[in-house]
């Protein structure tokens, strides 16, 4: 199967779907942390080519319920942050109408203002063999929901202390984008 990993700088999900045998290459605008196919470099110009599968994951920073804050400060809407909302929601609907025949997007919780599809699914890394909650909606295309592998037990809290996604820094939102190994693996389990 020949496979995009779409917005996805880090190669946990192509590694994954690499190692049960597939045609697999990752995009992003960033470098790869890991060697292996990667596309660095706009996604539209590798979008059309004939993919059977693409799991994408476009940035979030606009489209999330929890940016929805900036988008309202003093209760007064930011046209600046609404404008980068509506580029952002074009940009995920491009991936949702591509023409490939199945297709995964991997988002949070997106704020109702920019009217996304309904997603079908959310997940959380503690029903992958992960002790941590990040709700996280699919938005699937003739896949089949992805079913939980390791359920684990996790704090009732979201900000568990020294988990590697929520430390701040230059890097937090790089830290945050990167999916789990144990998601990455069910989908090139489940979808390969």
């Amino acid at each position: 199967m020949k496979v995009l990993i779409a917005c996805e700088y880090s190669g946990t999900v192509r590694d994954a779907f690499i190692a049960k045998g597939h045609e697999v290459m990752s995009c992003d605008i960033l470098p790869t942390d890991v060697p292996g196919p990667h596309y660095q470099g706009d996604i539209m110009d590798i979008l059309y080519d004939g993919w059977d599968l693409m799991i994408a994951h476009p940035p979030c920073t606009y489209l999330s319920n929890a940016g929805a804050r900036f988008l309202y400060p003093g209760k007064v809407l930011n046209p600046a942050r609404l404008e980068k909302g509506l580029a952002a929601k074009c940009f995920f609907m491009e991936l949702f109408n591509a023409p490939i025949k199945q297709i995964c997007i991997e988002n949070p919780i997106p704020s109702k203002v920019f009217g996304l599809p309904n997603y079908g699914q959310t997940i959380q890394p503690y029903e992958f063999g992960h002790p941590f909650k990040k709700k996280t909606c699919l938005w699937l295309k003739d896949l089949p929901p992805l079913m939980a592998t390791d359920i684990v037990a996790t704090s009732e809290s979201t900000k568990v202390a020294g988990n590697w996604f929520n430390k701040g820094g230059k890097d937090r939102q790089k830290n945050r984008a990167k999916t789990f190994q144990g998601i990455a693996n069910a989908m090139a389990e489940q979808w390969g």
